[in-house]
């Protein structure tokens, strides 16, 4: 007989195969650094992000029928011809834009700044636009190769239309529908032909890990990235929800180099949720799952949400290592400190493992501090106990501590392993049923012993089969 059950955040099950998934090989940073960047530049709603699905071959972007969806730059990995480049999704550019489309502007034209070659695209049913003019004399005055795109080129009655586009100087228009397809694969060659084999700037050293900065929306998450890059890498404003796509940051921090990936806040169960607000939470969830350690953000000066709780379950249930930043400490006074106190302990019950730290992503209150919360959180995550070590704890604390009895019969713990690390996960062998108590009793004990600080420990507990003779 096999039990299964849950309890806490160590998960009981009866599985004996174990998975043991090479993070680092499988997302390897080093190759990503040498990878030339392809951006693709527009104003609002040519259809940018449609034409980077199409060259990636997947539905990464979000798109949607409404301008601005896109607000911050967003690199994906391509590979075309067996030429791998990173093509970057940028907003809308426009020239007179305010307020949080100014933002949005300034991310593309660091995009532009930036890249190894430029995509400029062009809705070809409307024409140029003084928009496109626009961006027209601002690339001439770089020497980044651009090439022009005539988008939505959905057949030949279109064509005639879209060769006016000579005028705007960039040379041929070439003819494309990112929706359907037609004349993509041509565009990449002339992409390949212009983009060099390598970035103009790289960047040195071992291949980062990976960070997900979550949080419900407004908490203050591309602020936080933006503090520790030093610079604007995602567009922050005051309305919630700014943050769309998942955005990718190399960030040195500690000597160290770290790949951050600022994700959309969640508002609700993804079941729940429609339209772009869809699609950002699958793109939340991959970025999760691609990451190894998460940051999640909760907002200090206000009470512990239903949404902070869901995002906490979301980490917990991806086995991934945990720092909690409790964000705008600058607007806590001592009362909420207290109260806030008591919230953690009734509502966090889950992930009282995790590490804890006050900042201030406005100020930059203590965030220096997240650096070795995560280097600890990763070390547990990457934790390995020897088996030898591991039964010899072991029999000292059942020896001291017996499981409880069980229809008249005390279970043994026969013998324990570690399966796996990344989370660190672990079997035990018993002769019986082990009640959920004593289950948890034994992980917060493994846990005080080997130090598995900001790290989930997963636990399976595996029940000896009885052999009884078949009676005839």
């Amino acid at each position: 007989m096999t039990e299964d059950v849950m309890a806490g955040d160590g998960i009981w099950s009866d599985e004996t195969e174990w998975e043991l998934v090479d993070f680092d090989s499988e997302f390897d940073g080093d190759e990503q650094l040498a990878m030339p960047t392809l951006a693709v530049v527009g104003r609002p709603n040519v259809g940018k992000s449609t034409l980077v699905n199409r060259i990636i071959g997947r539905r990464e972007a979000v798109v949607e029928d409404i301008p601005g969806v896109t607000r911050d730059r967003i690199s994906y990995e391509a590979n075309w011809s067996g030429r791998r480049f990173l093509v970057q999704d940028t907003g809308g550019w426009e020239p007179d834009a305010k307020g949080l489309q100014q933002s949005v502007a300034r991310q593309a034209e660091v995009a532009m700044e930036t890249a190894d070659a430029i995509l400029l695209v062009v809705d070809a049913v409307v024409g140029a636009t003084a928009t496109d003019e626009a961006a027209v004399r601002k690339l001439r005055r770089s020497k980044i190769p651009v090439i022009l795109v005539a988008n939505k080129v959905d057949d030949e009655r279109v064509e005639s239309e879209a060769a006016a586009l000579w005028s705007l100087g960039l040379g041929e228009p070439r003819m494309v529908s990112a929706a359907h397809g037609r004349g993509t694969g041509d565009l990449l060659d002339d992409v390949l032909a212009v983009l060099p084999e390598t970035p103009r700037e790289g960047t040195g050293g071992t291949g980062p890990r990976r960070v997900a900065l979550v949080g419900k929306p407004n908490v203050g998450k591309s602020s936080l990235l933006n503090k520790l890059a030093g610079d604007e890498r995602s567009v922050v404003h005051d309305v919630a929800g700014t943050t769309v796509d998942p955005v990718d940051s190399l960030v040195q921090l500690g000597g160290k180099i770290w790949k951050f990936v600022d994700t959309a806040g969640l508002r609700r169960k993804v079941s729940h949720a429609s339209g772009t607000e869809f699609y950002a939470s699958l793109r939340t969830k991959a970025a999760l799952e691609a990451s190894e350690v998460a940051i999640m953000l909760v907002d200090a000066a206000e009470p512990i949400t239903e949404q902070d709780l869901r995002v906490i379950s979301m980490v917990a249930d991806s086995g991934r290592a945990l720092v909690l930043a409790f964000n705008k400490w600058d607007l806590v006074d001592e009362d909420r400190r207290l109260q806030l106190d008591r919230e953690v302990d009734r509502d966090l019950v889950r992930v009282p493992w995790a590490q804890r730290v006050n900042i201030s992503a406005h100020t930059g209150r203590a965030v220096q501090k997240l650096v070795p919360a995560m280097e600890t959180a990763l070390e547990s995550w990457d934790k390995r106990i020897s088996t030898g070590r591991l039964n010899n704890w072991l029999k000292e604390v059942v020896a001291a501590t017996p499981p409880p009895m069980r229809g008249g019969r005390l279970p043994r713990v026969m013998f324990a392993t570690q399966a796996s690390t990344r989370p660190p996960t672990f079997v035990l062998f018993t002769t019986g049923f082990l009640e959920a108590g004593y289950r948890r009793f034994l992980e917060r004990r493994l846990r005080e012993e080997f130090n598995f600080d900001g790290s989930p420990v997963r636990i399976s507990v595996r029940v000896r089969e009885k052999r009884e003779r078949n009676k005839k």
